[in-house]
Order: structure tokens, then C-alpha cells, then sequence
């Protein structure tokens, strides 16, 4: 039920029967650009909505790329391991899990204008309902939830 990327990445396909249209890619460190993760996303984004009432708007797909980038930029900064991009999308939101093999969860920070950097918690939690962080056996995974209303 899945298959290889070019760069040895595993996807991963719940079928569409399922309710909940989900895929998910691995991705390794080493090989890992931001860019790669973000067409990944673009390319569901595109093919979710077929048989569903209405498109995603520019903004909805502009937010989610944008929580796509900080969430793995995040993940390749501070965590380790092979990274895990999860999507999913229900017909009012998409979910977005990244997924590493890092102990230390981020701590959102108040913001900070004057703060150079380490913004990416907080532009995520403004495009989002709510974003989940939870540390796991294997490492730890945040969750964000994005509203397409």
C-alpha cells in the first residue's frame, strides 16, 4: 500500500474509502530539502479536493505550505532522525503532523517583534485552530489543525 520516492522516502496512502483522506512521507535528514516537503503537500493539496464540493482557496493552500515549511524546518533544526510529514484533510480542515526522532518538545514563545528568528511556533499557531505537541515513544510529533472556513 506504499510506495518509494525518488529520494528513497517512503509514502504511505490510507485509501480513499477511508473517510479521512491521509498521506504521509518519510523523509531523510541528510537528503531532506524544505522545498521537496512543501511540493509534497501542494500536490495532495491539489488532488484531496476531487469529489468534494469546493476547492481550497490560495490563502488555505498558501497557510498550509506555509505551516508545512516551519513545522519541518523546526523538525530539521532541533529534532533527529527521519522525518514524517503527515496530511490529512476533512472537508472543513487539513491536518498536518510532522513527526521526529527528537526527545526536546518546542516551547511556544510569546512574541517578540524585536526577536530575530524563532518565529515558527507562532506563525504556525496563527494559521491554525490549535496545534497539538506531544512527545511519543519514539520521539515526538506536533499536530496543527487548519481551519479552511
Amino acid at each position: 500500500m506504499g510506495d518509494t520516492g525518488l529520494d528513497g522516502s517512503s509514502i504511505r496512502r490510507v485509501p480513499a474509502d477511508a473517510g479521512l483522506r491521509e498521506v504521509s512521507m518519510t523523509f531523510g535528514r541528510d537528503a531532506l530539502r524544505i522545498a521537496d516537503a512543501r511540493d509534497f503537500a501542494a500536490g495532495y493539496l491539489a488532488t484531496s479536493g476531487k469529489g468534494r464540493s469546493h476547492a481550497l482557496s490560495e490563502d488555505a493552500v498558501g497557510a498550509v505550505l506555509l505551516v508545512v515549511s516551519e513545522l519541518m524546518t523546526n523538525a530539521v533544526k532541533y529534532g533527529s532522525g527521519p522525518i514524517e510529514l503527515v496530511l490529512a484533510r476533512t472537508d472543513g480542515m487539513v491536518i498536518v503532523t510532522v513527526r521526529d526522532g527528537g526527545t526536546s518538545l518546542p516551547v511556544p514563545r510569546p512574541a517578540d517583534p524585536c526577536r530575530v528568528g524563532q518565529h515558527g511556533l507562532e506563525i504556525v499557531a496563527a494559521l491554525s485552530r490549535d496545534v497539538d505537541i506531544r512527545r511519543e515513544p519514539s520521539g515526538k510529533r506536533v499536530t496543527a489543525r487548519i481551519a479552511l472556513g
